[in-house]
C-alpha cells in the first residue's frame, strides 16, 4: 500500500512541476489574484491620507522606473523590450509594500498589521506572476526550484491556450520578417479540440493538435498549417507516438527562434477500425470535412496564414493515401503533401468490394475522384511533394513507386526516397524530421 501512495505522490508532483506559469489556471488565478489587490487597495487608501497616497504613488513608478533601468545598464536578467503593462504590475508591487508601510508607521496594530502585510506580499506575487507571463523566464512551476521542461512538450487544455492576439508578425518568408518577442516559450504545446463536420456531416473524433513557441508568442507569429492525418486503424494522437510529431516539429522550432507549422491532425477515420477511403463516398464525407469542415474549423479558431499557398497536407499509411488524394482533389486548398507509405488508390479490401462499398459499384464515380485515375488524365504543375516508403515494406513500397511515377507524369514537383524498415513509425517519423526543412522552405518559413 505504501508503495502505491509513493506513486501517487509522485505523479502528483509530476503534474505540479509541469504545470504552466504561463497560461492555463495560472491566468485565472493572477486574475482573482489582482481583483483581491484591488478591492485591498481601496481599503488601504481609506486608512492613508491623500498626501501619503501620492507619495507612496510616487515612490511606486519612480521605483518601478528605476528599478527597470538599473536592471538593464547592469544585469539584464529581464528582456529590454518588457512591454508597458509589466511596468504596471511592478508599480503596483512597490505601491502595495510601500502603503503597507505606511499604514503599520501611521497606525500600528497586530489585526491591520497583518492585513496590509498579506496586502503587500499578494501584490508582490501577483506582479511577478504577472511579469513572468509575459516574460517566460519560468515556463512552469517546477523550474521555480531548478526542474526545467527540457525539450518537453506540455499537453494543455485546448480552452486555457491564449485567445486572439490584436497585433502579429506578418511577411514571408517567416524566419527574415520574425522578431523574437519577449513572451514565448521554449516549448510547443500539445491539445485536442473538436472539429465538426458542419458542412460534410462526417461525425469526427477529436483533432490533436501541436502549436509551437511562435504561436504562442505576444505578438505571436502569422504561421502556415500542415493537416496530418494517421493511418487506419487509429487515431489522430497516432502521430504523436508512431509519427513522433511533437518532439520532431518542436525541435525544428528550437532551430528557428521558436517558428513552424501549425499542425492540426484531423479524425479521417470516424472511429478506431472504420475505413472509409478519403473520399465523399456512402461511408462519410470525408473529402469535403478535409476540405471545408477543417480549414473553416482552423481558421475560426486558430490565427494562421488563411493562404493556401501556406499550407500542406500529409499522413503515414491510410493517411499518405489521403493526402495524395486531397492534394489531387483539391490543388487550390493543399498544393503540398507528404505521403508516407500510402497506397496506389483507396482500399477497404480489393478494388471491387471498395468500389461496391464506396459508390455501389460505379467504376466511373470512382474513378472521378481517384487520384491515380485524375494524375494520368491531368497535369498538377501547382502540386510539390514527398513519397516515403520503408525499405522492406514490401506492399507499400512499390505502391508508392507506382504513385511517384505518375505524378512525376503529371508535371508534378515530387521526390521519393526509401529509409531503412517496413511499415512502422520508425519510417514515417524519420521522414517527418527529413522533410521538416521541406516543409519550412514551401510553407516559405525559411527562404
Amino acid at each position: 500500500m505504501w508503495i502505491l501512495e509513493r506513486m501517487h505522490g509522485h505523479q502528483l508532483l509530476t503534474r505540479l512541476s509541469r504545470m504552466s506559469l504561463e497560461h492555463g489556471h495560472i491566468t485565472a488565478a493572477l486574475l482573482v489574484g489582482s481583483v483581491l489587490v484591488g478591492v485591498g487597495a481601496l481599503l488601504l487608501l481609506r486608512w492613508l491620507p491623500r498626501r501619503a497616497v501620492l507619495v507612496a504613488l510616487g515612490l511606486s513608478v519612480v521605483g518601478s522606473a528605476g528599478g527597470a533601468m538599473l536592471v538593464w545598464l547592469s544585469y539584464r536578467p529581464l528582456p529590454a523590450q518588457l512591454p508597458l503593462s509589466s511596468f504596471v504590475w511592478i508599480a503596483l508591487a512597490i505601491f502595495g509594500v510601500i502603503g503597507a508601510a505606511l499604514v503599520l508607521l501611521r497606525r500600528p496594530g497586530l489585526a491591520r498589521g497583518l492585513s496590509v502585510t498579506v496586502l503587500a506580499g499578494l501584490a508582490a506575487i501577483v506582479a511577478v506572476g504577472q511579469v513572468n507571463a509575459q516574460t517566460g523566464t519560468y515556463p512552469t512551476l517546477g523550474s521555480l526550484v531548478g526542474h526545467w521542461p527540457v525539450g518537453s512538450v506540455e499537453h494543455v487544455a485546448f480552452d486555457s491556450l491564449p485567445g486572439a492576439e490584436p497585433w502579429l508578425q506578418r511577411g514571408l518568408p517567416t524566419e527574415t520578417h520574425w522578431e523574437v518577442p519577449v513572451r514565448m516559450p521554449s516549448n510547443g504545446v500539445v491539445t485536442e479540440a473538436s472539429i465538426p463536420g458542419n458542412i460534410s456531416g462526417f461525425d469526427a473524433r477529436p483533432a490533436t493538435l501541436y502549436l509551437p513557441p511562435a504561436y504562442l508568442a505576444d505578438p505571436r507569429a502569422e504561421l502556415p498549417v500542415l493537416v496530418l492525418v494517421a493511418g487506419e486503424p487509429g487515431s489522430p494522437s497516432d502521430w504523436l507516438d508512431s509519427g513522433r510529431l511533437a518532439t520532431t516539429v518542436d525541435a525544428y522550432a528550437s532551430r528557428h527562434s521558436g517558428f513552424a507549422p501549425v499542425v492540426v491532425v484531423p479524425d479521417a477515420l470516424g472511429d478506431y477500425d472504420a475505413n472509409p477511403g478519403c473520399m465523399d463516398s456512402a461511408l462519410g464525407n470525408v473529402a469535403t470535412y478535409l476540405d471545408q469542415d477543417v480549414p473553416n474549423w482552423i481558421e475560426s479558431n486558430l490565427q494562421v496564414n488563411p493562404d493556401a499557398a501556406q499550407w500542406a497536407i500529409g499522413g503515414f499509411s491510410y493517411g499518405g493515401t489521403c493526402a495524395i488524394e486531397m492534394a489531387v482533389n483539391f490543388p487550390d486548398r493543399y498544393p503540398s503533401f507528404l505521403d508516407f507509405s500510402g497506397q496506389d488508390e483507396p482500399s477497404t479490401g480489393d478494388h471491387e468490394d471498395t468500389v461496391a462499398a464506396m459508390f455501389d459499384g460505379d467504376e466511373d464515380a470512382f474513378d472521378a475522384v481517384n487520384a491515380r485515375d485524375l494524375m494520368a488524365q491531368n497535369r498538377y504543375p501547382q502540386l510539390s511533394g514527398v513519397f516515403v516508403a520503408g525499405e522492406d515494406d514490401d506492399i507499400y513500397r512499390p505502391q508508392q513507386e507506382i504513385m511517384f511515377e505518375a505524378a512525376r507524369a503529371a508535371d508534378m514537383n515530387v521526390d521519393y526516397y526509401t529509409l531503412p524498415g517496413g511499415h512502422s513509425g520508425d519510417v514515417w517519423g524519420t521522414a517527418l524530421e527529413l522533410e521538416m526543412d521541406w516543409l519550412g522552405r514551401t510553407l516559405a518559413l525559411t527562404p
